[in-house]
């Protein structure tokens, strides 16, 4: 295949919009505002200074849960592809379970920071901006961790106090973000102890379909990272590979080289409504050994 139309291909199956089928319980009292939990606050804002990835801007928001005190460090949690997980009406509504999960004690007071891929801005009149999403996401290697930890949460979190232990920081994302949230980790062990990956890209849009063999490497000193994975049962088969299939080798790579685990595959296909659905109990297992 010529490599133009390979990158063609990619960007098709990367930026196509990932929709959420109906609610599968919605009635789950962790996905809806209950009463009296506190509900914590949702600032905005837009980055744009990047040197990693020059010329990008992106989106992004930070939610602080109404237990948070400054004097007391809080654990933190990134998402990529914020969009999805911060919105209260979606699949995933994070703001509403960590609103929930905290006041019920089930997960520690954990600041979370929803960011967006970046995009570039066109050059010619009429012409639409570029994401820079796979490039970011699917590629191997610790340039996007370093962007992470160099340039933008600095400017996230400025003025919040985070804790710096890598078991309170937990990375996440969907589909390439959900591989780009396992590379963050993978890369950087000290900055991030736990992933959440829903329906990751464990495929080889970037490569990323070595990481089964990696990991079974490490067996002899497995990195301290404590990983979920969910991915669903109808999910995509095509030119970079079957998501299921490579789901299922990343998680028997896991267990083989003795990491810290859980994978959970559900009905479904390329669609955040499961993971959504699961998500309360994700972040229970995920923070299970942060509570008392």
């Amino acid at each position: 295949m010529k490599p133009s139309m390979f990158f063609v291909l990619a960007a098709f199956l990367v930026l196509t919009p990932i929709h959420a089928a109906d609610e599968l319980n919605p009635t789950n009292p962790d996905r809806n505002v209950q009463p009296g939990v506190p509900q914590g606050k949702i600032t905005s804002g837009n980055f744009t200074e990047s040197k990693i990835f020059p010329g990008t801007r992106r989106d992004y928001s930070v939610y602080v849960p109404a237990q948070y005190m400054a004097d007391m460090p809080a654990c933190l949690m990134v998402f990529q592809d914020g969009a999805g997980y911060s919105k209260t009406d979606g699949a995933f509504r994070v703001p509403i379970v960590f609103d929930n999960l905290i006041h019920q004690k089930a997960m520690p007071i954990t600041i979370a920071v929803f960011v967006s891929p970046g995009n570039i801005s066109a050059t010619k009149p009429g012409a639409k901006e570029r994401s820079n999403r796979s490039f970011e996401y699917d590629s191997m290697g610790d340039r996007y961790a370093r962007f992470l930890v160099e340039e933008f949460l600095p400017v996230a979190l400025k003025g919040l106090s985070v804790s710096t232990d890598p078991k309170h920081r937990a990375v996440s994302g969907i589909s390439s973000g959900g591989i780009c949230a396992f590379t963050v980790a993978w890369e950087r062990p000290d900055q991030f102890g736990k992933v959440l990956s829903h329906i990751g890209s464990f495929t080889n849009i970037r490569g990323g379909s070595e990481y089964p063999g990696l990991v079974r490497k490490t067996k002899a000193k497995p990195k301290a990272i404590k990983i979920y994975l969910q991915d669903g049962k109808e999910d995509l088969n095509n030119l970079f590979g079957d998501w299921p299939l490579g789901n299922q080798d990343l998680a028997a790579s896991l267990r083989f080289a003795g990491y810290e685990n859980q994978f959970v595959m559900t009905d479904g296909g390329h669609s955040g409504a499961w993971g959504g659905d699961q998500i309360p109990s994700a972040l229970r297992w995920l923070w299970s050994d942060q509570v008392k």
